[in-house]
Parts: C-alpha cells; sequence; structure tokens
C-alpha cells in the first residue's frame, strides 16, 4: 500500500453480523473482520450499504469502527461507509468515527432528497472540509436515485481530501475519462465489473463477494499489478457463478449472510427490516449458482439453513438514519 493510495486495494464491504434476534453479534464481527484480513484483504468498509447502514444506530456504527480497528491492528484500513442524506448529520456521524480511529470516509451519494449537482457537491464538499480523512465519493444512482455527472466528480477531485471513487454505475468509459482528467483512484462498487476496472487503470475493488472469498480478489489485484492478465482472468472466471450467486437473486447482503451462515462462519444469517431473509425459489436459485463454483470455496460442508434466514429483524433500539 504506497502513501498515496491510504485505503488498500482489496476492500471488503463488510456484513454486519447479528443475532436472531437482530442484535450486532460482536463476537462475530469480530472474528469475521478476521478472517478477511487473513484471506488477503487490505481495507475493510464497515458500516456501508453491505453493512446495513440505513438500519443501524449511530452508536453501533461508530462502534464498528472502533472493533475494526482493534482487530485490524494495522493489518487493514478500516473506512467508515453510509453517512447520511443530511449533510449536518453526514458531518456528524464522520467525524466521530474520526475521533474513533477511522482511515477515511466513504461518502455515498445522498438519497431520496434527489439534490441537484450542485446540491451533492456542496455536500461531498462540506464533509470534506470536516474531517481530516482521505473520502471516496459513492456513486451508485441506482439505489440513490441521482448520479454524480462527470464534470461533477472533475470539480470535486479538485478538494484535496477528496482521492477516490466507489463506481456503481458501470459506465467504464467515463472511467476512463476521469482516470486520464484526474489524479482520482477508482475502486469498482459491482462484483463483476472487478477486473474490467483494474485493467483500464482502476484502483481496487469495494466488493460484496470478497466477504465470502476475498483471496481470488487478492490474486486478481496481485496478478494485474505484475501484469498477469492471464492469471487475473482465470481467477475472474472461477469468481464468476460466486459473484451470481452472490449479487443477482436477493440484495448481497442478504446472499452472503446466508452463504456465511451455511459455511458456519456467521451464527446467524439474520437481516434487519425491511430486509428479509431469501424466500425458498431464491435460495434455491443462490444454492444452484454455488454449485457451478469451484477451487476458491469449499462448499463441501456447506449446510443452509433457510428456516434461520427467514423473515427479518426489528431490533430493540431503531436506527437513526434519516
Amino acid at each position: 500500500m504506497s502513501a498515496s493510495n491510504p485505503f488498500g486495494q482489496v476492500l471488503v464491504a463488510l456484513v454486519t453480523p447479528f443475532t436472531a434476534e437482530g442484535e450486532v453479534h460482536w463476537a462475530d464481527v469480530e472474528k469475521h473482520i478476521d478472517d478477511v484480513i487473513t484471506a488477503g484483504a487490505d481495507g475493510i468498509v464497515v458500516t456501508g450499504t453491505t453493512g446495513e447502514t440505513s438500519t443501524l444506530t449511530d452508536p453501533e456504527k461508530i462502534r464498528l469502527v472502533e472493533v475494526g480497528k482493534d482487530v485490524a491492528a494495522g493489518r487493514a484500513k478500516i473506512i467508515t461507509g453510509g453517512g447520511s442524506n443530511e449533510t449536518a448529520h453526514a458531518i456528524e456521524l464522520y467525524k466521530k468515527s474520526e475521533q474513533a480511529g477511522a482511515d477515511g470516509v466513504m461518502i455515498v451519494t445522498p438519497y431520496y432528497n434527489k439534490p441537484t449537482q450542485a446540491g451533492i457537491l456542496t455536500h461531498f464538499r462540506m464533509i470534506a472540509d470536516a474531517t481530516d480523512l482521505p473520502v471516496i465519493l459513492y456513486d451508485i444512482p441506482g439505489r440513490t436515485g441521482v448520479q454524480i455527472r462527470y464534470e461533477t466528480i472533475l470539480r470535486a477531485a479538485k478538494h484535496p481530501n477528496i482521492l477516490a471513487v466507489k463506481d456503481a454505475k458501470g459506465d467504464l468509459s467515463e472511467v476512463s475519462r476521469v482516470l486520464n482528467q484526474t489524479d482520482l483512484m477508482y475502486f469498482a462498487g459491482d462484483d463483476a465489473n472487478v477486473l474490467p476496472t483494474l485493467a483500464i487503470g482502476g484502483t481496487g475493488l469495494i466488493g460484496v463477494t470478497a466477504n465470502i472469498a476475498a483471496t481470488p480478489y487478492r490474486e486478481i489485484v496481485d496478478a494485474v499489478n505484475r501484469g498477469d492478465l492471464h492469471a487475473a482472468t482465470a481467477e475472474h472466471k472461477a469468481l464468476e457463478p460466486l459473484v451470481r450467486a452472490v449479487m443477482t437473486h436477493v440484495p448481497g447482503t442478504v446472499a452472503a449472510k446466508y452463504i456465511l451462515h451455511g459455511l458456519g462462519r456467521i451464527h446467524s444469517p439474520r437481516v434487519r427490516l425491511p430486509l428479509v431473509g431469501p424466500e425458498e425459489w431464491e435460495a434455491a436459485q443462490i444454492e444452484d449458482e454455488l454449485d457451478l463454483v469451484k477451487d476458491i470455496v469449499d462448499f463441501s460442508n456447506f449446510r443452509p439453513d433457510r428456516n434461520a434466514a427467514a423473515g427479518g429483524a426489528l431490533p430493540k433500539v431503531a436506527g437513526t438514519t434519516r
């Protein structure tokens, strides 16, 4: 990890393991962070979309940063994701995250209120002004309702703290244009686009499937770094059915927890409402894809539990994200 890249290259968009009642299972959180770092991750994004940021309380978000820092112990960077669609709330969260030891922040485009590009840029700049931490902008119009336009990215890039973009638009021609005109780092925000993003000059990935299999992503990144496209492509192909299992049938969080639980790596696959576990037919689709996975993950002891995953939890304390 160079001084010019304070985030790492293989970043896991970490799930937040819960108990069957929907409370954070802190022992599982610690174990899971250690597992993915051991498997090759050099960055962890806590409280992102995959971490169910929408239904976490602010104290839970700050505690996830603290636990992440303790467990990582310098082996991986801890990035805090999520934020808020209220600029003042986002600033407050990121300041507290910085105090808790976060190494960087990932700011999602404000969702639901659909600001103009001027509003989006102001949101980013004010948060970046409020913290000394390096910033990743998260461009995911499928979830937020608004994209960060090319011109806005160029203007945001002039801020000294804004160093990177997590791209979930999938427009690689735009990524190339931005890479040509700025010093921004690009992280693939769609698991299927990791190798294509790296191949045009991207820096790394912030991935959901990496919760289950960080090692193949480490191998893809390392292969690209040494110019071995053949080896990178072989790993990309091997990962394809697992990416499909995680990302196409139900929300990635739901599928990742279902699979991690079936592998015995977390105690419960529970998600918080309004997310629910996979229905019977969705679980069957996930399992059909897993049957196609070879070599990269050992599914010989995979024991899916559709009953444990059913429904969703109402935690005792409501989240505070507006």
